[in-house]
């Protein structure tokens, strides 16, 4: 029963984790598009481990380049990418803090500003995605959407935790 009660805890803990991390769509409602402010868009974010870049765009018009450090990012050096992507539909996982560098990988985009670069904290705290001075702007409301689902998600995880190792919890 107790090696029962252990592996319940550490499930509900592992749960809680992935459900706390945020996912930030690069760009906001416009997306990896060349007319968005990457820079305005990003300083308006707080990035944790665990969190998600989503990179939307049309496939075959852009894609998405990792660059291994600053100075390739400020020349727009794409010749030796850590990664590249082109679904449209592109999600990177932040496993680790530091500075990560992102680039369209079409020709000449990069170099009209169709770049990004992102600080990712440590810790494990909630994150921000797409905060805005107005409440009541879309992007709020779809941060406050995502971490109400993410609490309703913990409650569900604790409650079949609870029936796994028979707690009355009503």
């Amino acid at each position: 029963m107790e090696h029962r009660v252990w592996l319940v805890l550490v499930f509900v803990a592992l749960i809680t984790k992935e459900a706390m991390a945020a996912q930030h769509v690069v760009g906001g409602s416009q997306g990896w598009e060349e007319s968005t402010d990457f820079s305005s868009w990003a300083s308006g974010q707080k990035f944790k481990v665990g969190d998600q870049l989503v990179f939307k765009y049309a496939s075959g018009l852009h894609s998405v380049v990792e660059l291994g450090g600053e100075s390739a990012y400020k020349s727009c050096d794409l010749g030796t990418p850590l990664n590249s992507m082109n679904t449209g539909n592109d999600v990177v996982k932040l496993s680790k803090p530091g500075t990560h560098y992102f680039a369209c990988g079409t020709l000449g985009h990069c170099g009209q500003g169709m770049k990004v670069k992102i600080t990712v904290e440590s810790g494990t705290a909630p994150s921000t995605p797409e905060s805005s001075s107005s409440s009541s702007s879309p992007a709020a409301s779809s941060a406050s959407t995502m971490h109400k689902s993410s609490a309703a998600l913990v409650l569900l995880a604790a409650l079949v935790a609870a029936s796994l190792i028979n707690i009355n919890v009503m």
